[in-house]
């Protein structure tokens, strides 16, 4: 599948982590495919390694749908995979499913790789985009009253995901909602590592629940997390859709942003990290046209910034912080001490 390809090859393959590791040290290579199981030294006892040894290499974790699965691809990530990839089965999808699954790892590959040669993983300065004056912008503002929290990411989004939501304080007055582009059973497992690794109560959002601050809610493989109004009297509920995918993903980020937009009129603060495509750009267009505000992830911490790139691009009124500065920007943008 990857050597298919006009501008990739492999350049050479691996029996075990330790032949992995003595191919990183006399070669240079941009991506890793990684497998869990294998002799000698298995996949989990590679990564860390592999990250640390040669920090500008990217992981990719290839996974299979299945519990176990799951739980292992999600521990990978913990330790600094960027991102996972199906394996293909002829089993399970037939020879279409195989070419289906082929194209998006090769997609992956491609857009970590962009980022793996000659980037910056310094501490980058905060910046502004839309016009508006930065340091207005990034200083506390009581005068706009956030009502709820969406954040919304793709590849390399667990971990960024994860430090943000980390970085939130005990105390957060908002329901904070989370759609992540990933299938069932790892959606339950993420909000699981939210919950372990942060200090507010995450779980796999349930259909018509109503919202409670300080509380996250995590959109489940599968389903859009979308909001419905329920009347001045109670917060807005939880409405967990089949609706059609949108940019090939469910769940999207653009269902929830512009949903939200219309349950909290003037009240949604979005958060765009990493990932591929566009997904989230007319979600925060809804958002930024109904008075909220929307914070985008920097391309230099990013993996990949294509989410958050396309929303700069737009010219939609944004912040853009490194990822280290977000949780921070929120906390003020809702006037709470960290």
């Amino acid at each position: 599948m990857v050597d298919a390809q006009d501008d990739m090859r492999v350049t050479t393959t691996a029996t075990n982590g330790s032949d992995a590791l003595d191919a990183l040290r006399l070669q240079e290579i941009d991506v890793v495919l990684l497998d869990i199981e294998m002799p000698v030294m298995d996949g989990l006892t590679a990564l860390p390694l592999i990250c640390q040894r040669h920090p500008r290499v990217r992981v990719l974790v290839t996974s299979s749908l299945t519990h176990q699965s799951a739980s292992v691809t999600m521990r990978a990530l913990a330790l600094g995979a960027v991102d996972y990839v199906h394996k293909p089965s002829a089993r399970h999808g037939g020879v279409l499913g195989v070419e289906t699954a082929a194209a998006g790892i090769v997609a992956k590959i491609r857009a970590v790789a962009d980022r793996s040669s000659g980037m910056n993983r310094g501490i980058s300065q905060p910046q502004h985009a839309g016009g508006a004056d930065r340091s207005s912008r990034l200083a506390p503002a009581c005068d706009f009253e956030p009502q709820v929290l969406a954040l919304a990411a793709s590849t390399g989004g667990p971990n960024a995901l994860a430090a943000v939501i980390a970085g939130l304080p005990r105390d957060f007055p908002l329901p904070v909602l989370v759609t992540q582009h990933m299938p069932p059973l790892f959606t339950t497992m993420f909000a699981q590592r939210l919950a372990r690794e942060g200090r507010l109560p995450c779980e796999e959002a349930r259909d018509g629940e109503v919202l409670q601050p300080g509380r996250v809610y995590v959109a489940p493989g599968d389903h859009h997390l979308t909001l419905l109004s329920s009347g001045i009297a109670r917060s807005p509920s939880v409405h967990i859709t089949n609706d059609p995918p949108e940019h090939h993903c469910r769940p999207a980020a653009d269902p929830m942003f512009r949903t939200a937009a219309q349950a909290f009129p003037n009240g949604v603060l979005a958060v765009v990290l990493t990932g591929m495509g566009e997904d989230g750009r007319r979600g925060c267009e809804a958002v930024a046209a109904s008075g909220g505000r929307v914070i985008v992830q920097d391309e230099a911490t990013s993996v990949v910034w294509g989410m958050p790139g396309s929303v700069v691009a737009s010219g939609i009124p944004c912040s853009i912080l490194p990822l280290q500065s977000i949780s921070a920007h929120v906390a003020s943008l809702c006037c709470v001490r960290m």
